[in-house]
Parts: C-alpha cells; structure tokens; sequence
C-alpha cells in the first residue's frame, strides 16, 4: 500500500517542480521554505520560486540542447516551464520571464495544490521520503546538514545590473533581435563606437570591485562571469561575448557597429530592462560611473545593482545516484542547482525527476534510468558519474552519446539528436 506523504524542502524552481509534481498525482505534499521569514542574499521578494539573477530561460530553439531541454520537460509535463511560458516576455528566441508575474503564478499554484506549506529554517529530512531542494544559497541550519551528509564544494556567480526604462537614451539605442528574429523589438540595443568602447574598456578594467578578497577567480562559473572578469581575458573578449555586434544593423548609421550592449525587458510592462551579460562585482558608485559610459546609457537610473554571491552544490558523484537519490538514505533525494545541474531550467527538470522517482518508490518500484540520449538522462548520468574535480554543468550536446551516423551539416546533426532524444524520451514515458 503506498505512503502517500512526501517532504519537499525548499520552494523555488526544483522544489516547487517536485510539489507540484507530486500533488497532481495525489501525494500528500509537505511543502517547507524559509521565506516569509527569513531571506537569501539574492531574494527581492517574499514569493516562492523566484528567480534571482538573468529572467532568461535561455533558448526556445529545438534545435539547441536548451531548446531541446524545454522539449523535454514540456514531454514530462513540467508545471513551472508551462508557469513561465504564461508570464513571457518578448527575448527573441530565448524563453525570458517577467520576474515578478513568475513567482506570483507559481506561488498561487502552489497555495491552491498544496495545503501543507511551513515556514521553516531547522536542519534536517523530514519523515519518510524527502525532496531537498534549497538551492545554492541555502541557509544555515540546512546548509550545514548538506554539508556534513552530501560534501559542500561552492562556486561564485554574479547578478546583471537593472534599469528603469524612461532613463535610456532613445536616441542612443534601437530595437531589434539579432538576424531578425523574434518580434523586431525583443532587444533595445545600445551601440559603441571604437572611441566609445575603448574608453568604456579601459574604465571597466581598471574599476574597483566589491568584495574582491572573498572569491579567486578559479571560483567563479564560466556561465555567470563578471564582465569584468571576461573584460581581463583581453581588449575584444567582450566583443566577441556579450557586446557582439554580429547580426544587428544600427538603423541610424545603416551600419554594424563595433560593440553593443543589449538590453532585455525584466517585465512584461517593459518600464525596467536587464543589462544581458553584465553580470558584474563592481561597486555600486563604479557601476553608475562605468556603465554610463555607454552612450544610451549616460543618465541610467539603476534600479538594481549587479551584485555577486556565493554559491553552493554537494559532491554529488560520491552521494547522489542517477536518480539524484542519496547514497546513504534512499528516501532522501538533492534536487536543484544543489545537486550540481547548473541552470534554471535544468533545476526544474532536476526537481521533475526527482518526483518522477519517488512517485515509483511510492508505489514500492524501483525509479527508472532515463535514457541517456536524452538532456534529462545525460544531466542525470553526469552528477552520478565518477570525477576527480566536479563542477556544475547544464544542458549541452557534448553530455550525449555521438549519433549512429556521422552528419558534417551542424543544424541538420543537433535535429537529428533532437529527433532521437524525443523518440526515445516518449519510450521512456509509455514504459512508465
């Protein structure tokens, strides 16, 4: 007879995954967070999954293996992907959020699915099987459970700047989506001369940071790098990163101009826009300085600061299984950025299958292995594989085995591994 009571430990994008998951199959949910009383370092609001830095999910396009990812899950059913989809925001090909509408939706969902939500902050599993999901910014006295029964190891990541819309200089900046795509105004582009970007360059790399003392830059995640930090590699690093001005025409010159910032809505309102790649540790008063030397710039109104924090993930090779199941205690299961997926998306999907598997164990079955020609199977496979030095990782071609055939065309290869991956994920979920 199935024990129909499962914990959930930690309400954002895995663990409101996981409940919700479990609810819509007549689970008992026990859904516990720390807020409202208590806040991470990163938190804006009281909200349950919230997102705390870029409001981007990263591409939409099947052909990429975040786009392929998002196929995924919508296959499995995910609940927060279908959330985040209702609260979209025009990004070109890239899935971006409304911060704020998010987390409101998929906290009201949460409140009308599951009964049983506590406001907690002790350590500790709860009774019988248990979904720990609180991220990497979790607070003592979990933070210190993790460690002592998954290993901690960390890495820092950074937060892009905020501004309020009205204060960019429209007669500075243009709208459009790189090559064309999306609506034509999914992006409000602020372009750089080469006079303009060697003067931004030159102040950017010698700016004053915050905290510098407190991470080595072998800490920090290539996926959020301080644009500082890539600024250092060399003078063209940002052009050829997140200032390419590849695929966008400067409808004032009628030329490509030599770098561009992007800005990207935050909300659906569109009165505040995300700096994209600027993620930044520069201190507050260097950022209005710097930052306001890009032209569209120059009278900014920062609503947000870029800020940088530490992050923290277990040594999930030597304490997680393929099904992100504890080692040691088979009714504890890691969910989340804390189980060593890197990514938004990917921490849903982490939390999707951690409910998937408990609901077998529920019902007295085994969980079973995904196929590891699938993003899903390949993430799983990867935080349970055997590694002298891991690291976070997302979604990404090089975790699939190759394909059967060689196929020299790129795109025609990426749909062909879409192709397999979809074919054998819908095996995965008639054989459930």
């Amino acid at each position: 007879m199935r024990v129909n009571k499962v914990t959930v430990i930690g309400a954002g994008l895995a663990g409101s995954e996981a409940a919700l998951t479990l609810a819509a199959e007549g689970v008992e949910v026990t859904l516990i967070d720390c807020k409202p009383e208590r806040m991470t370092p990163a938190s804006a609001n009281t909200d349950f999954c919230e997102l705390v830095c870029s409001n981007s999910l990263k591409s939409n396009d099947g052909a990429t293996a975040h786009g392929l990812l998002k196929d995924e899950l919508r296959m499995l059913g995910s609940h927060v992907l279908k959330a985040a989809e209702s609260c979209a925001v025009p990004a070109g090909s890239a899935l971006a959020v409304d911060r704020a509408r998010f987390a409101r939706t998929v906290t009201d969902e949460l409140k009308r699915n599951i009964p049983d939500i506590r406001c907690e902050t002790a350590g500790g599993a709860g009774d019988g099987i248990t979904v720990i999901a609180t991220g990497p910014l979790t607070l003592p006295p979990m933070d210190k459970f993790v460690s002592d029964n998954f290993g901690s190891l960390h890495f820092y990541d950074a937060e892009a700047p905020i501004v309020s819309a009205e204060s960019v200089d429209m007669t500075k900046a243009f709208f459009a989506a790189r090559y064309g795509k999306g609506d034509g105004d999914d992006y409000l582009n602020c372009p750089l001369g080469k006079e303009e970007y060697d003067a931004f360059y030159d102040a950017l790399v010698t700016a004053e940071r915050a905290n510098a003392h407190e991470c080595e830059k072998s800490e920090i995640f290539e996926g959020c790098m301080p644009v500082e930090v890539m600024a250092a590699r060399g003078r063209d690093a940002l052009r050829f990163g997140p200032m390419r001005p590849v695929g966008l025409t400067d409808p004032m010159t009628g030329k490509r101009a030599y770098a561009v910032v992007q800005l990207r809505k935050e909300n659906a309102a569109g009165d505040m826009y995300n700096l994209v790649g600027f993620q930044t540790n520069l201190k507050f008063g260097e950022q209005r300085r710097v930052f306001g030397l890009i032209p569209a710039l120059k009278n900014a109104e920062f609503l947000r600061y870029g800020v940088m924090h530490r992050n923290s993930y277990i040594d999930a090779p030597s304490s997680i299984d393929g099904f992100f199941r504890s080692l040691k205690n088979r009714e504890i299961f890691i969910a989340g950025q804390l189980s060593g997926v890197e990514g938004y998306v990917e921490s849903i999907a982490s939390g999707k299958l951690a409910a998937m598997h408990a609901l077998r164990m529920l019902d007295g079955k085994e969980p079973l292995p995904l196929p590891v020609t699938t993003i899903v199977g390949a993430l799983s496979a990867y935080i349970s594989s055997p590694s002298g030095d891991f690291q976070p990782m997302n979604a990404n071609y090089g975790l699939l085995p190759p394909l059967e055939r060689e196929i020299r065309d790129k795109r025609a290869r990426k749909e062909a591994y879409r192709e397999r991956s979809l074919a054998d994920l819908k095996k995965y979920t008639e054989s459930l």
